[in-house]
């Protein structure tokens, strides 16, 4: 039970708990959605539900394919890199 628990905690914490979420969903999206027509409204919400399904999807199966290699102390230490030059820049 107590390892349940701290997946769905863990869970909870990178989904509901995450101010990102309501930044994308409710700000962002909501703000490009209510310049669209109001017949168009219902196809750019379809279109946001499957990118997004898309997107998580392969980002999981991605990560859980390229595990061995992502797990290399050298190609953390690349991706790092890469995302500090990314921020700086």
């Amino acid at each position: 039970l107590v390892g349940r628990m701290a997946v769905l905690l863990a869970t909870l914490a990178v989904t509901l708990l995450n101010p990102h979420v309501y930044l994308d969903t409710l700000v962002i999206l909501g703000s490009l959605g209510s310049q669209l027509a109001g017949d168009e409204r219902p196809w750019f919400a379809l279109g946001c539900l499957l990118a997004s399904l898309l997107w998580f999807s392969a980002l999981s199966l991605g990560a859980a394919r390229f595990a061995p290699v992502l797990s290399r102390p050298r190609v953390k230490q690349g991706i790092d890199l890469l995302v500090g030059f990314i921020m700086l820049t």
